[in-house]
């Protein structure tokens, strides 16, 4: 924990700046995952269609969040890549990833995921010894790919699943369930309210802000280039992505569901 503690007291002057809480978050832009499933594709796809009833409020919220970004977290995030080696930078992005795989695993027994739960927790045992606290990912080079589970995701497992697209102050895209769940998820899921003293919890978790706006960055240009309009482009890679990953989920619950799928398949070609 101490070694946590230095890196945090590392990265203190790149936080100065940083007094939003969340802003990185106004220019997300996540890419849906690769699936070999077409119809979970397309299901995420028509999910999108008339799921915005909060337009006019989510615009402005968008707007604000575009100015704190622009103004606080991409400078630092910039100033960041110009100064920490590419090593170091990788290094830094792994450990982060490794204290989200935390609430991953609780989020998995929550959803009674126990098999995407264990392949998340032996991941989170193996970067956490061997490892490093997670600063060398050899999971992956081991088989265990990369995973992430939040209690918005949970509260789709358990029924809630319709939920309108809904962009808040400094936490930016989500929905009106993925928002309600942030909070729970912060505060009893996460590592972040149980290290003290406050001041060294502010500065790590603001650390991981600065590392998540970096990695970011790269996103710029496919913003740039693919939309003439900003906000719906967000909108829509955030809801198709969302889609995906509950239709994941539900699948992982049932382990015959694809061996049904390619029986059922064999027996149409038949």
């Amino acid at each position: 924990m101490r070694t946590v503690m230095r890196l945090g007291k590392m990265l203190r002057w790149f936080l100065v700046a940083s007094l939003s809480f969340s802003a990185f978050a106004a220019t997300t832009t996540p890419t849906p995952t690769p699936s070999s499933n077409t119809d979970t594709i397309e299901l995420a796809q028509a999910n999108v269609t008339n799921n915005d009833p909060y337009e006019h409020f989510n615009r402005a919220m968008f707007q604000f969040n575009e100015v704190v970004d622009k103004l606080v977290m991409r400078p630092v995030a910039t100033l960041y890549i110009k100064i920490v080696p590419k090593p170091l930078s990788k290094g830094l992005s792994n450990f982060y990833n490794n204290i989200d795989t935390i609430p991953t695993v609780a989020n998995d027994l929550l959803q009674a995921n126990f098999y995407q739960g264990t392949s998340d927790a032996w991941r989170l045992a193996i970067n956490s010894s061997i490892g490093v606290l997670g600063f060398f990912d050899f999971a992956s080079d081991m088989g265990l790919e990369p995973n992430k589970e939040d209690f918005g995701l949970t509260l789709a497992q358990w029924g809630y699943r319709d939920s309108h697209y809904l962009v808040l102050p400094f936490l930016g895209p989500g929905t009106t369930r993925d928002q309600i769940g942030w909070p729970i998820n912060y505060l009893f899921l996460t590592i972040y309210p149980y290290i003290y003293p406050v001041a060294e919890r502010n500065q790590l978790y603001l650390g991981s802000l600065v590392v998540k706006r970096a990695e970011l960055l790269r996103y710029q240009s496919v913003l740039a280039q693919a939309s003439l309009d900003d906000y719906t482009f967000i909108r829509d890679a955030y809801m198709q992505h969302r889609a995906y990953q509950l239709e994941r989920n539900a699948e992982l619950n049932d382990p015959y569901l694809e061996s049904n799928k390619t029986e059922k398949n064999s027996q149409k070609v038949d």
